[in-house]
C-alpha cells in the first residue's frame, strides 16, 4: 500500500461525518488537547508574563506542540501586551534587532558614525519607555531558539536589561528544542540563564493521553462515535513515542486508508500499515535502492550499538544487568522543579538488589559524599548507610534535563538501549559533554546521545541540615533549623544582621527567604523546603558534590 494522497478532502470528511480535518499538522490553537502538562505550561508562561520582565523558556522535542502552545498564549494575551514575533532564529544580531523594530513598528533612521546595532537598540529603548508610560508591556517571542548564536543571545540579554528605576521593560519568550538547555547552561551564558523567570519543558504524550488526544480531536472535528479501535493506542505509542505531530500524520493516513477500503473504523493492523508508509522516507518511497540503503544503515547502527555496549558495559560488569522494560503501564508525567511545592512527597526508594555491591552506582554515589574510604559491611543495608551519614535520597521517575541541571548534584541515571536498561552514575556535566562512571572507570558522552538513551529517571543524595523535617513555614518553632538558615544567609550576605527570633520562623526571616528564592528562580513562597534548602547548601558549602562544579 502506497501513500494515499489523491482523495478529495470533502469525500474523506463526509465518509466519517467530519466537519473539519481532525489531524492536520498545521498548528491550530482550537485543536490543542488540554492535557494536564499543557495547562501547566500555559500557567507557567502566564506566570512569567506577570513577573517584572526577564526571559521565559518553553522547550520540547520536535512535534510536541510548542508552536501551538505559543499561539494559545498569544491569543489569550490582554490588549496592553504588545508582541514582536521572530520566526527566523538564524539571523545575525543586527538583523534580529531590526526584525524586532519592524514587528513593533519602530521607525529607524540612519545616523552617520553609529552602528546599526546601536541605532536599533536606542530606538527599542525609547519605544519601550513610551510603551511603559502608556501602561503597555512588550513581549518578544523567538521561535527555534536553539539556533541562536552566542552574539544574538547576548544581544537579547542586553535588551532584557532595559529598565526604568523601578521596572523591567521587556519580556522575552524563547521557544526551542531540548538542545537549547545545555546552551543556556554554559558558564558564559549564566547571566542570561539567571534572568529566566519561568520555564517549562513539554514532554510527549503517554498512552492514556494518546487515547484522549485522538478522541478530543475527533470531537473538535464534529464526530462523537469512536473511529479508532482500542488496539490502535498501543501501536501509536510504540511507533510515535507520543509525539503529537507524528500521531497526526499516522492518524490522517489511517483515515485515508480506511476510506479507500470503505471502512468506517481503523484497526491496529491498518494503522500499523499506514504508519509504516508515513514514517518511512517519503522522498523515494518504494525504491529498491532506498530499501537496501536503509537495511544496510540499520545493520551498521545495530553493530555500532553492540560495540558500544561491549565497550562501555563489559559483560562481566555485575552492576549493569539488563532490566526488563515494560511500557504497558508506564506513564510519563512532567515534574517541574521550579519551586518547593512541586517536589513530590518522600518516595520509598526500592534499591537495586546489587546496591550493596562494591561497584554499584549507589555505593559510588555515596562515596562522593564521604572523604574517607567507605566502610562497607554486609550486615548494613544501603539505606542504613546513607542514614548513618545524615544523607537523604531523592528519586524522580520522569525528569527533564533542565531540572537535572537545577538540582546540580551527581546522581544515578538509567540508560536504555536495544538490550534493556543500565544504571550508571552521572558525575559531571561539562558544557555539552556528560561524564558517566561505571565499574571500569568513566566515559564521556555527548548531550544528544545521553538524551536519546536516558529514560528520565534520576536518584541523588543530599544532606538536610539538623532539625529539617520537610517544610519550615512562618510561625513554626524550630531553633536548630532557624539558626542554620540565618547562618547560611550571613555567609552569602555579610551585611545580614542576625535576627532574634526565639527559635521561631518569623516574618522578617520569611521575607529574606523570599528574596533568596526570587534571586535564584525558585518558587517565592517564603517556605524553606527541599529545593530552597539544597540551593542554600550548594551556595555555601563547597564540599558538596556538584555536577557542574563551582
Amino acid at each position: 500500500m502506497g501513500f494515499i494522497t489523491d482523495i478529495p478532502l470533502t469525500l474523506y470528511l463526509n465518509h466519517f461525518g467530519l466537519q473539519r480535518e481532525p489531524f492536520s499538522i498545521v498548528p491550530d490553537p482550537s485543536f490543542l488537547y488540554p492535557s494536564p502538562q499543557h495547562r501547566q505550561a500555559v500557567a507557567h508562561l502566564k506566570y512569567g508574563l506577570d513577573r517584572e520582565g526577564g526571559f521565559i523558556l518553553l522547550t520540547g522535542e520536535v512535534g510536541t506542540g510548542k508552536t501551538t502552545l505559543t499561539r494559545i498564549l498569544l491569543k489569550s494575551l490582554p490588549a496592553h501586551i504588545r508582541v514582536a514575533y521572530v520566526l527566523n532564529s538564524k539571523l545575525e544580531s543586527s538583523d534580529l534587532l531590526a526584525s524586532i523594530c519592524h514587528e513593533l513598528n519602530i521607525a529607524l533612521s540612519d545616523q552617520e558614525g553609529i552602528s546599526h546595532t546601536k541605532i536599533c537598540t536606542d530606538a527599542i529603548y525609547r519605544d519601550l519607555l513610551a510603551a511603559h508610560a502608556d501602561g503597555k508591556k512588550t513581549l518578544i517571542v523567538v521561535e527555534e531558539a536553539q539556533n541562536l548564536n552566542y552574539e544574538v543571545l547576548e544581544s537579547l540579554r542586553l535588551l532584557s536589561n532595559l529598565e526604568t528605576e523601578t521596572h523591567k521593560l521587556l519580556h522575552i519568550l524563547l521557544v526551542g528544542q531540548p538542545e537549547l538547555l545545555p546552551i543556556l547552561a554554559k558558564t558564559d551564558l549564566r547571566q542570561l540563564n539567571q534572568r529566566v523567570v519561568a520555564r517549562f519543558h513539554l514532554q510527549p504524550l503517554d498512552k492514556t493521553e494518546i487515547a484522549n488526544y485522538i478522541n478530543y480531536r475527533l470531537h473538535k472535528a464534529g464526530v462523537e462515535q469512536p473511529i479508532f479501535n482500542s488496539d490502535c493506542v498501543k501501536v501509536l505509542y510504540k511507533l510515535t513515542d507520543g509525539i503529537p505531530r507524528l500521531i497526526n500524520l499516522v492518524c490522517h493516513q489511517s483515515l485515508l486508508a480506511a476510506y479507500s477500503n470503505s471502512s468506517y473504523s481503523v484497526s491496529g493492523a491498518l494503522l500499523k500499515s499506514a504508519a509504516t508508509e508515513i514514517l518511512s522516507d517519503s522522498n523515494n518511497r518504494g525504491s529498491v535502492g532506498q530499501k537496501k540503503w536503509i537495511a544496510n544503515s540499520l545493520i551498521f547502527i545495530f553493530f555500532a550499538l553492540v560495540c558500544f555496549a561491549i565497550y562501555f558495559f563489559t559483560k562481566d560488569n555485575g552492576n549493569f544487568l539488563p532490566i526488563q522494560i515494560d511500557l504497558t503501564d508506564q506513564e510519563s508525567t512532567e515534574k517541574s522543579l521550579s519551586g518547593d511545592k512541586s517536589i513530590p512527597k518522600n518516595i520509598e526508594i526500592e534499591v537495586n538488589q546489587n546496591s550493596d555491591s562494591i561497584f554499584s552506582p549507589e555505593r559510588q554515589l555515596l562515596q562522593l559524599w564521604i572523604s574517607e574510604p567507605l566502610a562497607w559491611t554486609t550486615d548494613r543495608t544501603y539505606k542504613e548507610s546513607i542514614d548513618s551519614y545524615g544523607l537523604k535520597m531523592q528519586s524522580f521517575e520522569s525528569l527533564n534535563f533542565e531540572d537535572l541541571l537545577r538540582i546540580d548534584r551527581p546522581g544515578i541515571v538509567n540508560l536504555v538501549d536495544y538490550a534493556g536498561g543500565y544504571s550508571v552514575l552521572l558525575t559531571k556535566i561539562n558544557g555539552t559533554e556528560l561524564i558517566l562512571t561505571a565499574e571500569h572507570g568513566s566515559r564521556t558522552i555527548r548531550y544528544d546521545e545521553f538524551i536519546k538513551s536516558w529514560d528520565g529517571s534520576f536518584k541523588y543524595l543530599w544532606k538536610p541540615p539538623k532539625g529539617y523535617d520537610g517544610l519550615l513555614k512562618k510561625g513554626v518553632s524550630n531553633r536548630p533549623l532557624v539558626d542554620w538558615l540565618q547562618s547560611r544567609l550571613m555567609l552569602m550576605d555579610h551585611e545580614y544582621e542576625w535576627v532574634i527570633t526565639g527559635g521561631h520562623y518569623t516574618e522578617a526571616i520569611r521575607l529574606r527567604v523570599v528574596e533568596f528564592q526570587e534571586r535564584h528562580q525558585l518558587l517565592a513562597d517564603g517556605i524553606l523546603g527541599d529545593q530552597t534548602t539544597m540551593m542554600l547548601n550548594i551556595l555555601t558549602d563547597p564540599s558538596i558534590p556538584s555536577l557542574r562544579g563551582r
